[in-house]
């Protein structure tokens, strides 16, 4: 359970975060990729933010993660410019693809043949 804190500093890792990719982003993976900030997790003593990204536009997307962890430095400076007002110390961040979007696609293609095939339970046509 995440205290209040931790969901206020979370909140605001995530809104200012999402607008340095969205200056900085381009010239880290390129125009063509498209990267929205999903969430973000505090540890409990706020010194780690777990960010999760979803990728669009890309087939490889683990290319994108290594490329933003390797400009890690840069992006928590940047972070840092933004919020420093708002917090004691600069949490060190970490960024992980959030995959919840692509499973939802999935499963409504596995839905969706489903239907096609009459296999789905419960359904009167």
């Amino acid at each position: 359970m995440e205290t209040k804190r931790q969901l206020q500093v979370g909140e605001l890792i995530k809104r200012n975060f999402s607008i340095v990719l969205q200056h900085e982003g381009r010239y880290i993976y390129g125009d063509e990729v498209l990267v929205t900030v999903t969430g973000v997790k505090m540890s409990s003593d706020l010194g780690l933010a777990k960010i999760y990204v979803s990728i669009f536009n890309t087939e490889n997307k683990q290319v994108v993660i290594l490329q933003l962890a390797g400009e890690n430095v840069r992006l928590r400076q940047l972070l840092a410019r933004r919020i420093k007002n708002h917090v004691r110390r600069i949490p060190n961040i970490d960024v992980y693809e959030d995959e919840t979007l692509d499973e939802m696609y999935n499963l409504n293609s596995v839905f969706d043949r489903l239907r096609q095939e009459k296999q789905m339970g419960g359904e009167e046509e």
